[in-house]
Formats: C-alpha cells, sequence, structure tokens
C-alpha cells in the first residue's frame, strides 16, 4: 500500500492527542503537520500541549519537537504539505463548517471527527463496516465544491457506535421496527478526565447537549441511500435515546431494547453477530478488528474497565441478551468512545477511502 502524509487539524485536544498516538507508528499514513488555534501556533507540540496531556502513554517522541501550525491561517501551507487531514477542532460549528470547506476547497481531503457537516447531504458519514459505500457520494461533493480532490467525509457520533453496529445485521432478516437505547457515556467524550470534571465523582448526570437528537438521527442517515447526489434518510427503525454522563473515564455502554417485524430466536441473534464482517475485515484494513462483534455469555459483562480495550479499542461488546416483556428483546452494548467512537473510526474511515483511492 503506498504512503500518505496526513495532517492533525485540532491535535492538542483530547481526540487529537488519540490521533496523535494512533497514527504514531501506522502503516500507510506518516503526520507531517500538526495545527490548533492561534495560541498554540508556532509552540512546539510538547509547549503547546503542556498540562492538556490527557493519555496514559507519553507523547511520542517524533512529536514532541513539531512546531504546531496555525489551523486556519496556514490552510494553503499545509494543504501543500500532506496528502489529507484528520479534522477534530473544538470551534463553534457553524465556524468549523466553514474551516472544513476551505480545507477540501484547498484540495486537502478532510476525515473529520465533528459532527459539523454530518447533517450536510452530500458528505458521507460513515461506519466502515456498516455503510461502506456511501463514499460514493464523494464525486458529487466535488461537483458542488468545485473540487479535484478535496472532499469531507465524517464519521457518526460516539454515542450511536455500541448499538448500531449490533442492530445492524439484525435488520435485513428480521426488520427491527422499533428501538429505545439508553447510553451511559464516558467523561473523555467532552474531552474531560477526573481531574478536569470532579463535579462527576459519586455522581450521574441526566443530560448531555444534543446527543439525544443525534443518537436518534444519525442512525438514520447510515442507513440511507444514495439518490440524486444527495444521502436520502432511511424511514426507520424508530430509535429514541437517552444519553447521561457517568463516572468513567473511556467507554460508552448502551442498553438497549428492540422489536422486530419477524422475531427472530436468540439462536439467530446470536449467529447474526458472531457471523458479521464488513469491507474492512475483507480489506484487512490496518485498524480493522478481526471480529467486529463480541458476544459475552457471563451475566455481568460487558464492563467498561475489562472490555474496552477489545480488538485496540475497535470491537464492539454485547451481553446479556435476553426477552424483554414490552419489546421483543433487550441487551446491552460497550464501545470505546475515543477508539471506534472516535479517533479509531476516523482512522479506520481513512483506510478504506485510501484503499478505494480517493486520497489519490
Amino acid at each position: 500500500m503506498k504512503q500518505y502524509n496526513v495532517g492533525i487539524i485540532g491535535a492538542t485536544g483530547m481526540v487529537g492527542q488519540r490521533f496523535s498516538l494512533l497514527l504514531e507508528n501506522h502503516p500507510w499514513f506518516n503526520v507531517k503537520v500538526l495545527a490548533a488555534s492561534p495560541r498554540s501556533a508556532g509552540k512546539r507540540y510538547e509547549d503547546a500541549v503542556g498540562a492538556k496531556w490527557a493519555m496514559k502513554t507519553p507523547i511520542p517522541e517524533k512529536y514532541r519537537d513539531m512546531i504546531v501550525m496555525d489551523a486556519a491561517a496556514d490552510i494553503e501551507k499545509i494543504a501543500a504539505e500532506v496528502d489529507f487531514v484528520f479534522c477534530a477542532v473544538d470551534m463553534k460549528k457553524d465556524e468549523i463548517k466553514a474551516l472544513e470547506e476551505r480545507y477540501a476547497k484547498a484540495e486537502c481531503p478532510v476525515v473529520s471527527n465533528n459532527s459539523a457537516h454530518r447533517g450536510t447531504p452530500d458528505v458521507p458519514m460513515v461506519v466502515p463496516e456498516i455503510n461502506p459505500d456511501h463514499i460514493e457520494i464523494i464525486k458529487a461533493q466535488r461537483e458542488r465544491l468545485g473540487t479535484k480532490r478535496g472532499f469531507i467525509a465524517v464519521k457518526s457520533n460516539c454515542s450511536l457506535q455500541s448499538y448500531v453496529p449490533a442492530l445492524h445485521p439484525l435488520m435485513k432478516d428480521f426488520g427491527v421496527k422499533q428501538a429505545m437505547v439508553c447510553t451511559y457515556q464516558a467523561i473523555s467524550g467532552a474531552g474531560k478526565t477526573f481531574e478536569t470534571m470532579p463535579e462527576i465523582i459519586d455522581n450521574v448526570i441526566p443530560y448531555i447537549g444534543g446527543e439525544e437528537e443525534k443518537s436518534e438521527q444519525e442512525p438514520l442517515k447510515i442507513w440511507g441511500h444514495i439518490e440524486d447526489g444527495k444521502i436520502v434518510n432511511a424511514e426507520g427503525p424508530q430509535i429514541s435515546a437517552q444519553c447521561l454522563r457517568v463516572p468513567v473515564s473511556d467507554g460508552h455502554t448502551a442498553a438497549i431494547f428492540v422489536k422486530f417485524d419477524k422475531k427472530p430466536s436468540k439462536e439467530e441473534i446470536l449467529k447474526a453477530w458472531k457471523d458479521f464482517s464488513g469491507v474492512p475485515q475483507e480489506l484487512q484494513l490496518p485498524s480493522a478488528p478481526k471480529q467486529f462483534l463480541n458476544y459475552f455469555e457471563e451475566d455481568n459483562r460487558p464492563q467498561a474497565k475489562l472490555d474496552r480495550n477489545l480488538e485496540n479499542g475497535m470491537a464492539v461488546s454485547i451481553g446479556r441478551l435476553r426477552d424483554d416483556i414490552i419489546f421483543d428483546y433487550k441487551f446491552v452494548c460497550l464501545s470505546h468512545n475515543t477508539l471506534r467512537g472516535a479517533a479509531g473510526g476516523a482512522v479506520l474511515m481513512a483506510e478504506l477511502l485510501a484503499a478505494k483511492g480517493y486520497f489519490d
């Protein structure tokens, strides 16, 4: 596979830090540029991050002395040095939208971890195992932007990365009619650690701004189809969501209740999960988990502390499948929110785009 030079835009934030670790020894992607806000620009990466470094492992040697560029002022310079960028910036939504379009129009493709463009009809929002075909919309997006190489592709919200993959293999044969989900979300999803979010200790906060709408709406785009140069959302299933912030460092847990058009047996569900794999597994992409969906027989699993790092944090863990008196079944899912749910999911999407020639 050929090598690509990449940039990390928003490199000092928590997801940017996670990107730096994931890309440190990546077989295809070589980090050439780290960029952030004007207050970090011009500093060594180590100085720019300073006490904000939130990862368990130290800053990789190779990045310590890299001079941070200005994410907005240096777009032309950055575009000249890299084949594409990963974007994870902390800005207002309309500012992010404009920034990502500026990169795309500078003929620099953007693989985004931000939510700003998730609703844009010709921007693919991809979970690589579920809707890899949505990247074909890029052709229409390039026509709209007037670009040859430049485009924007986004990953979906971290809150739905645990239960959408579990529902997906059941949809074709059994028809998912309704799903109710309650998510228990880690503090790293808010860019926090226990030091920077002391109010979460011994506490549960029953509200995460904007998250419930994303959990209910974004799956419909993922399950949608391309028509006339845009992605048309799926009609269903109906999803009702509640999202809670819990005192966990990493790993989003979800409790799911599901109603089918044609109720499967428990064995059929377990088989569908076990047998499910997608394009990343077929292509053996570097970040793809070998077994995407993993079912635990034990009553007390999956647990964030024990299971979030399964397959380098890129697999989904499922447990407690049982009959329900209102819905057909209920079960519990877990995914690592900054790996599968954020930076790792974006790296996997970039590998898919690279394998399909979109950065060439």
